[in-house]
């Protein structure tokens, strides 16, 4: 039986109006040390989100959320910060922020497989 393995995660998102405070749920990044993993699954509803704010940029929001995907993945396509090891990656992505694109405050769990809990969780928290 493989060992529970610590993980954190936050929710991505969206605020289409700022000074509203209204928010929709469009991720999920998860960060597990002992997998050296981290990854996120998002999924924009245009329609959802301009019904909250009809001036949304959704070429805008969709470039963070690719730009957040990169900074997961590392490497030299992210910028500096993707080269940052794995785990000031994930405390940069999941950085207070006032801007359209934000996460929730970051919660821990245990999981066997952080993949699979991060499709869980994507499930649960935003395909609902």
């Amino acid at each position: 039986m493989p060992d529970n393995q610590l993980f954190e995660y936050a929710v991505i998102r969206i605020v289409p109006a700022v000074e509203r405070e209204e928010f929709l749920n469009v991720g999920v990044v998860l960060f597990c040390s002992g997998e050296k993993f981290l990854k996120l699954l998002y999924k924009l509803d245009e329609k959802r989100i301009t019904s909250f704010n009809s001036k949304s940029d959704i070429g805008e929001i969709q470039e963070y959320l690719e730009s957040f995907e990169r900074i997961c993945e590392g490497g030299s396509l992210s910028g500096p910060i993707g080269k940052l090891p794995v785990a000031e990656r994930f405390r940069w992505l999941t950085a207070t922020r006032s801007t359209v694109v934000q996460t929730s405050k970051v919660h821990p769990g245990l999981c066997t497989d952080a993949n699979d809990m991060l499709n869980k969780l994507f499930r649960e928290l935003v395909l609902q």
